[in-house]
């Protein structure tokens, strides 16, 4: 007894996820910086001395300014080069470039390897996720996130272990210095000026984060709607929609401009209030330097390291709050990066899957149920067998699910019931690449790459030799033609193969089928938008290639498939009928029915 049919619901999509917390995303981040730990540690070591030696030079100019000060206990200071504090202050000068660039040095490597580490897994997995994922991505939006993310790993990186951490390294010298050499106010003061800065950049930028957010998701869609225009450039144009697909566009870009307008003017008043508390710390310290002066307690040179510490803390400190709102604008361009990473693979190799091994290719669909969508069922109790050697064609009606059969071949998603296996072996126990090495496809649209026509051939089998791609393009008869061309095998077929006809295409992907020299082959409706000409070329090609080997027709025009061994007639998700194209006939059921009311269509066509 069969169990009903269940379907698998589509992975969540990410977007309607909440939002990854900062720290989420970073935790995320930090495996992909600590594979190099020791070069971590040796550049974080390099930053304290950095830090260390830009501290000492103030302390250093005071004592250069004190021994240059005439007082009544060294009244010849004038007179007196002080060669040791000059030669200190010079090294420790040095020290501070010479650290810094080491620094960055040591870590040039970490950063990139980590932006090409991400990079490349977010485009793996992407690889591997459902075909209902990429049906229901929107390219532009995704593409615009991947560069966005990818440039805020660096940035995040950058501003962290290059600004942010070395300056509160510094804050923390200089109050153990004021703390240590000077009264209470001087430390009081600089520390109650720190942490009004801090508290206010974090709490103005959080507030402000959210138009970073609503700048992203609007330069996506606009993107989005940019180039899926453009993808579609014979549409608009066949329409005469230029205007319309520009006001689509320019809609994305006012709303972005607004939420831009939003962003920069909260950025002014983030900025006033960061001088503001700056302005006002600065000339406190320097009120009580002065009067300390007045009053005999402190020297010049303490005036002038007071005075050299909070320009050195000022300048980063300022920095510091333009670092800050980078690395939150980065954190946001990294959550949809890494969102991506979150998505789940709706099919994946099970822990134990194993190569498959073909012996003939022998395919079973065995009792397939099967739905996209859990309120719609496509498939129902589908069951039968291709033969090894044989051609099985797959006939019916649009919207019958001939060509969910060979998604569900190639495993693009799983069945909900049933199974389907080559030579025996269950496709959920096989893995994936060996799957797919093992079936060639000839489809109704044949998409290339923008690259050349060797480019596209190759791509059946990459590394293949010129004479392999020579004899693949011959034996699909298309080598005469690239021939004929002024760049020959270079020549480029454009975006998505517009530049060559419908016949040609499909002989590059005849081409590039027989490359790959596949044990089991699909024909999904391979000639339906061709002429009658062009296909009649083309089938017999398809013939050809399909001797010897397992194939699955899936056909619309009934006099492609006439010399199957085999044709199985699905009408709604179901098999109503089965058998040659002959006995088919003498059933006198739907194939009959099909196949005389194309056979009329042709005839007013000849007449």
């Amino acid at each position: 007894m069969r169990r009903s049919a269940t379907s698998t619901p589509p992975p969540p999509d990410a977007a309607g996820k909440p939002p990854r917390s900062d720290m989420a995303t970073l935790k995320t981040l930090i495996p992909y910086l600590w594979v190099y730990k020791w070069r971590v540690l040796l550049a974080l070591l390099c930053l304290i001395g950095a830090k260390l030696a830009n501290v000492g030079v103030p302390v250093v100019l005071k004592k250069l300014v004190d021994d240059m000060t005439i007082t009544p206990s060294h009244p010849q200071a004038l007179l007196v080069l002080p060669l040791g504090a000059l030669v200190a202050y010079g090294l420790l000068r040095l020290s501070t470039t010479v650290f810094t660039e080491l620094r960055e040095f040591l870590f040039a490597r970490v950063t990139q390897r980590a932006v090409r580490t991400i990079a490349l897994k977010v485009f793996r997995h992407l690889h591997s996720l459902s075909l209902r994922f990429h049906l229901n991505r929107q390219t532009g939006g995704m593409t615009r996130d991947i560069e966005r993310g990818t440039r805020g790993v660096g940035s995040l990186i950058s501003y962290t272990l290059f600004n942010i951490l070395p300056t509160l390294v510094e804050i923390t010298l200089v109050l153990g210095y004021l703390v240590t050499h000077y009264d209470i106010w001087f430390s009081a003061i600089t520390f109650v000026a720190l942490v009004s800065y801090i508290v206010f950049t974090i709490t103005v930028t959080d507030w402000r984060t959210h138009f970073r957010r609503t700048m992203n998701d609007l330069d996506s869609k606009a993107n989005t709607k940019a180039i899926d225009s453009l993808i579609n450039y014979e549409t608009v144009k066949y329409f005469g929609n230029e205007d319309y697909e520009a006001k689509r566009y320019d809609e994305g870009l006012q709303r972005y401009e607004s939420a831009a307008v939003k962003s920069q003017t909260s950025l002014s008043l983030l900025n006033t209030g960061q001088s503001l508390i700056i302005a006002t710390a600065v000339t406190l310290i320097l009120w009580r330097a002065t009067q300390g002066v007045i009053d005999g307690k402190m020297t010049l040179g303490d005036l002038v390291l007071v005075n050299a510490f909070m320009i050195q803390l000022y300048i980063p400190l300022n920095f510091l709050g333009v670092i800050y709102r980078e690395i939150k604008q980065s954190l946001a361009d990294m959550e949809r990066l890494f969102s991506l990473l979150d998505q789940n693979r709706e099919v994946a190799d099970a822990p134990d899957a194993k190569a498959l091994h073909t012996q003939g290719a022998q395919v079973r669909f065995s009792h397939v149920d099967f739905s996209y969508e859990s309120k719609r069922q496509i498939l129902f109790d589908v069951d039968f067998t291709i033969a090894a050697g044989t051609t099985t064609a797959v006939v019916g009606h649009s919207g019958s699910g001939k060509s969910t059969l060979s998604r569900l071949l190639y495993r693009f998603y799983e069945v909900n019931q049933g199974a389907i296996t080559i030579d025996g072996q269950d496709l959920r126990a096989i893995t994936q690449d060996s799957l797919r090495h093992a079936i060639g496809i000839v489809p109704q649209d044949t998409v290339l790459f923008n690259d050349t026509i060797e480019y596209n051939i190759a791509y059946g089998k990459p590394g293949s030799s010129k004479e392999d791609i020579v004899a693949a393009a011959k034996a699909a008869s298309i080598h005469d033609f690239i021939a004929s061309l002024p760049d020959g095998y270079a020549t480029m077929v454009g975006e998505r193969g517009l530049k060559l006809s419908g016949g040609e295409k499909q002989r590059v992907a005849i081409a590039r089928t027989l490359l790959k020299n596949p044990a089991i082959l699909i024909f999904d409706e391979a000639t339906s938008a061709l002429d009658s000409k062009a296909e009649q070329a083309i089938q017999a090609q398809l013939k050809e290639i399909a001797k010897h080997r397992t194939t699955m027709v899936i056909a619309h025009r009934l006099s492609t498939v006439v010399d199957a061994e085999q044709i199985i007639v699905l009408d709604h998700g179901r098999i109503v009928e089965r058998g040659t194209h002959q006995s088919l006939l003498a059933a006198d059921g739907l194939y009959a029915q099909m196949w005389q009311r194309q056979q009329a269509k042709v005839e007013e066509e000849v007449e």
